[in-house]
């Protein structure tokens, strides 16, 4: 009898054993440790937050980081901004079958200045356009590298750069994280005039993987007229160097262009800009992709003598004048690749790109300027 008894326990204690080991991670409560820096949670408003706890039986663990009270992230690890400087309490709760943990860190942020604008450029690559090579200014010989720096001083000063037709684009970086608040929460600005728009498609991103570089995904502004009718998503367009430059001022068939959807056509060359209108330090034909639409662009004289590009409702670049509340992006209007809506804390990073490929007879074709930036949630 006591033979069996001890084979009993025997047994029930190899088949605990075996029970854990099949189920680590619900068989105890988990258990959370957060590293602190030496001198604690200590950072300036609006610069990312990054908690990366270790969790023992944690494997099918649920999370909540609460602030406050209130629930901001259902993940292990936590990337968090906060707009405003004070003393915070951060929440981590771990739940699995078996039970919860928590554990609560204090956080400091301090107050600071930043500049209210770019404060560097990223990328800059227009396609072709009657401003280009004028705004900024190239020259036979002049790099890349240097056209990035001449149109960077001119967005930090508020002066304008062109990005041409369908598809030119400029990229900008920040002193600070651009924090996603209630309301409208920044604005690029342009040249835009209620009669004459020439929108660009905003682009959103942030450092996810804290290297500071602009190589994270990337999430577009979804504004009005992004599910009118004729809207193209993943267009694609090639333009072609031309070999020698018009003799007429006006040609029409000036730089060739060819796209995805099986159409060709021409950027037009107008006698007010007499210089190539192709990028002098590119390649001799260039991609760009984006989401195309139409423009409202239309002759009011019916005899090619007064054109007009009434604006889109909102969420574009160029697309009102720039004291304009329609003018002002939301970065809750975002989404991703596929056209889902997404939530940002904060972005980081700021595209632009031309979205109409159209030309407006003399006045030539649609292409989106920027002259800075404005975070609304800074006060000048």
């Amino acid at each position: 009898m006591k033979k069996s008894l001890r084979l009993l326990a025997m047994i029930l204690l190899i088949s605990s054993c075996m029970d854990d080991n099949q189920h680590p991670d619900t068989a105890r409560i988990p258990e959370i440790t957060i590293n602190e820096p030496e001198n604690g949670f200590n950072l300036n408003k609006m610069s990312w937050l990054r908690i990366e706890p270790n969790v023992a039986f944690g494997d099918n663990a649920t999370y909540e980081w609460s602030l406050e009270g209130e629930a901001i992230a259902e993940t292990k690890d936590l990337m968090h901004v906060f707009a405003e400087p004070g003393d915070y309490l951060l929440k981590l709760t771990a739940s699995n079958e078996t039970g919860s943990s928590s554990e609560e860190v204090s956080v400091f942020v301090g107050d600071t200045t930043y500049t209210n604008n770019l404060t560097r450029l990223i990328e800059f690559l227009p396609a072709p356009g009657q401003f280009v090579n004028k705004m900024p200014q190239w020259s036979e010989g002049v790099s890349a590298d240097s056209v990035l720096k001449t149109a960077e001083s001119l967005l930090k000063n508020n002066s304008i750069v062109s990005l041409g037709s369908f598809g030119g684009y400029v990229t900008m970086g920040f002193d600070h994280t651009v924090v996603n608040r209630e309301g409208n929460d920044f604005v690029v600005l342009g040249n835009a005039n209620p009669s004459w728009a020439e929108p660009g498609i905003v682009m959103v991103s942030y450092d996810a993987n804290g290297n500071g570089l602009a190589d994270d995904e990337w999430y577009e502004i979804y504004g009005s007229d992004h599910s009118r009718d004729g809207v193209i998503k993943g267009y694609e367009i090639t333009y072609f160097r031309p070999s020698t430059e018009p003799e007429n001022p006006n040609e029409q068939n000036y730089i060739a262009w060819e796209d995805n959807q099986g159409q060709t056509g021409f950027v037009p060359k107008n006698s007010f800009h007499r210089q190539t209108y192709f990028p002098g330090w590119a390649e001799d034909q260039i991609t760009f992709k984006g989401t195309l639409i139409p423009s409202n662009i239309t002759d009011q004289s019916g005899n090619g003598s007064f054109w007009v590009n009434p604006p889109y409702d909102w969420g574009y670049v160029d697309n009102w004048p720039n004291n304009s509340e329609a003018g002002q992006i939301d970065i809750s209007w975002a989404r991703d690749s596929e056209g889902t809506p997404v939530e940002l804390k904060g972005i980081d990073f700021v595209k632009v790109y031309s979205c109409n490929l159209a030309a407006g007879g003399w006045l030539g074709e649609v292409s989106t300027e920027v002259s800075g930036f404005r975070d609304l949630n800074i006060q000048d």
